[in-house]
């Protein structure tokens, strides 16, 4: 609902206090990164998808390659392999490279880590702490697992049955 693939069907979903019915879905999208749960990369390189990615946005100039793979916990040399050669968690690195090349605001995280062994999880996770610090940038994670909940945020707002139960600080609301 946050970036525009679905709108809410009752309610509303705000982003900067504006209801977000009110923007241009493809403005929208440019502010706020989408990371799928699961990987869906286009076909050819890592590189090509960093620059799909880049001209989804606009971009007339050649993405920051090297600097993108290394936000996203990657190195250099992953910029020409095979996307579908790829493990899911260099997948899922990939994808969220794919989100920073559209330089947006806040990311949106649908359970990131959901497919991903507990070393992969857990430096995806660290990857993502470097991201806020490094870039500033907010983090919404969509997950279902609390334990991530407590790792990765600050403020929590727990739906049920899609809608509203509680939110508050993480530690408030995950105690209940």
């Amino acid at each position: 609902l946050l970036n525009r693939l679905a709108d809410p069907v009752s309610g509303a979903v705000r982003y900067r206090g504006e209801d977000v019915r009110e923007r241009d879905p493809l403005e929208l999208r440019r502010e706020v990164g989408l990371v799928p749960q699961l990987p869906a990369l286009v076909e050819g390189t890592v590189a090509d998808n960093l620059r799909f990615a880049a001209g989804l946005r606009g971009a007339a100039a050649e993405p920051d390659l090297p600097r993108l793979l290394d936000l996203a916990g990657l190195d250099a040399s992953y910029a020409e392999r095979d996307a579908a050669r790829l493990s899911v968690g260099e997948q899922q690195r990939a994808m969220l490279a794919r989100a920073l090349a559209g330089e947006p605001n806040v990311l949106l995280l649908d359970e990131p880590t959901s497919a991903l062994d507990e070393r992969a999880r857990d430096a995806v996770e660290s990857t993502l702490h470097g991201l806020r610090e490094r870039l500033g940038l907010s983090l919404v994670l969509v997950t279902h697992d609390l334990d991530q909940g407590r790792r990765m945020a600050d403020w929590v707002v727990r739906l049920d049955e899609g809608a509203l139960a509680s939110q508050g600080p993480v530690e408030e609301v995950l105690r209940a």
